[in-house]
């Protein structure tokens, strides 16, 4: 029989819920009393009020991009290096009482606090037990312990299952190789590729590695190929998403056949799937951006969009886990597009649309004949016409300044790949 570490992660969906925004109010509400950016972007929030989704949808989404943007201009005027958004600090910043243990750097640089308590918030255990992780295990981790927290954010979860960890980090593959053969490690972390790569030149080195069993992978693309090749040599790989700022935020969760359908969200965060360039969430099954709502007290990150697009699955886990089930990682939501020496944003798009309640999914696809930028929103129409394209183009121009074309489309003829803007030019 399945087992799992935590019971609430086979509770009724609406148990689940009711849990989650009974402790929002009080998230958001510490979120606006111990930091500054949210103090002034959640100003004229209640967070009494802040008790369902639709509530939650009519909050602000803070991108990874303009977290960057923010925590530049305060370093830069000399100010908070984290830009407000986090209530523990160092040397002044942040709470006296609440200090930070660790400080890192994700590209940008974006650089994130990290109290004593992070295998606390980042919950990566529950990930790795779900890979089949189980205390005694020794752990070959090869994220980064570099700067990045990627090698801490898996170490600290193998930690409270009970593992052992060696902290491998990146690159020294020959040294990598030796301490595995001598070692024998069951189980490792770190991305798909760099596997690859250890096990192939392992192989060529005359020292194959036999002792893996399990792998949680990350950080990367997991083709189906490289999961069949784990799987001929006996290892059964499983995908974690996560990201540096938010911890887990969702992860595979094989059946009793090892078999894998979608990642199930994390059982203490609140995932929203929203249009690209917008906050507003979008239909079950449609693609948008991933944006989370943590309940970290030293990062209380409240709608934070990851920049990644996937999209909601329906049915239950064959894992017996009942909360949410997402397809994974589908590529980029930043869409942003420079045409014309213009810069054109998804927001922009979904607001020419929204004049226009006729129109479906609308796609914006700039190409270059003759080696000059064209832009034509294509939009899907039960009903097109000669005035109704003229008032888009209209409105086009309006919202972007930059001509362009329209294209009507059959009603469910464009994709659903969350694609709001397609660069399809062509350089010679």
């Amino acid at each position: 029989m399945q087992t799992f570490p935590d019971p609430r992660e086979t509770r009724a969906a609406s148990e689940r819920e009711a849990e989650l925004f009974s402790r929002l109010d009080q998230q958001i509400a510490h979120a606006k009393a111990t930091t500054a950016a949210f103090a002034k972007s959640l100003a004229a929030i209640d967070p009494a009020g802040v008790t369902s989704r639709a509530a939650l949808a009519k909050l602000p989404v803070i991108r990874k991009s303009e977290l960057l943007e923010v925590q530049q201009v305060s370093r830069a005027a000399g100010g908070d290096p984290f830009g407000g958004f986090a209530a523990i600090g160092f040397a002044g910043w942040g709470s006296p009482a609440r200090r930070a243990a660790h400080v890192y750097a994700s590209p940008g640089p974006i650089y994130e606090p990290e109290s004593a308590e992070a295998h606390a918030y980042r919950r990566t255990a529950r990930a790795l037990y779900a890979a089949g992780f189980r205390a005694g295990d020794l752990v070959h981790n090869t994220f980064s312990y570099h700067m990045t927290p990627g090698g801490w954010i898996m170490d600290a979860g193998a930690v409270a299952l009970g593992c052992a960890v060696f902290p491998a980090g990146v690159g020294n593959t020959e040294q990598q190789i030796a301490a595995m053969h001598d070692l024998k490690p069951v189980a490792y972390t770190g991305t798909p590729s760099f596997l690859r790569i250890l096990l192939e030149k392992a192989d060529e080195l005359g020292t194959p590695i036999t002792s893996l069993k399990k792998a949680s992978v990350s950080g990367e693309y997991f083709p189906p190929q490289l999961r069949d090749m784990l799987k001929a040599r006996g290892i059964v790989g499983t995908q974690t998403y996560g990201t540096a700022d938010l911890g887990l935020i969702a992860y595979e969760a094989p059946d009793a056949n090892g078999n894998v359908q979608g990642m199930v969200i994390d059982e203490d965060i609140i995932v929203e799937i929203v249009r690209p360039g917008t906050g507003e969430p979008v239909a079950d099954g449609e693609v948008g951006e991933i944006v989370v709502t943590t309940f970290n007290a030293d990062y209380p990150l409240i709608r934070f969009g990851t920049g990644d697009l996937s999209a909601v699955l329906a049915g239950p886990c064959p894992s017996g886990r009942t909360n949410t089930r997402i397809k994974g990682w589908m590529g980029r939501a930043d869409q942003t597009a420079k045409i014309k020496g213009m810069f054109v944003h998804p927001s922009q798009v979904d607001q020419v649309a929204k004049r226009f309640p006729e129109l479906g999914r609308v796609r914006l696809v700039i190409t270059n004949p003759d080696q000059k930028d064209a832009m034509a929103l294509h939009a899907e129409c039960a009903a097109p016409s000669d005035a109704l394209k003229a008032k888009i183009v209209e409105a086009l121009r309006d919202v972007t300044k930059l001509g362009g074309d329209v294209v009507f489309a059959g009603i469910g003829s464009l994709a659903n790949d969350g694609k709001v803007i397609d660069d399809a030019r062509k350089y010679e």
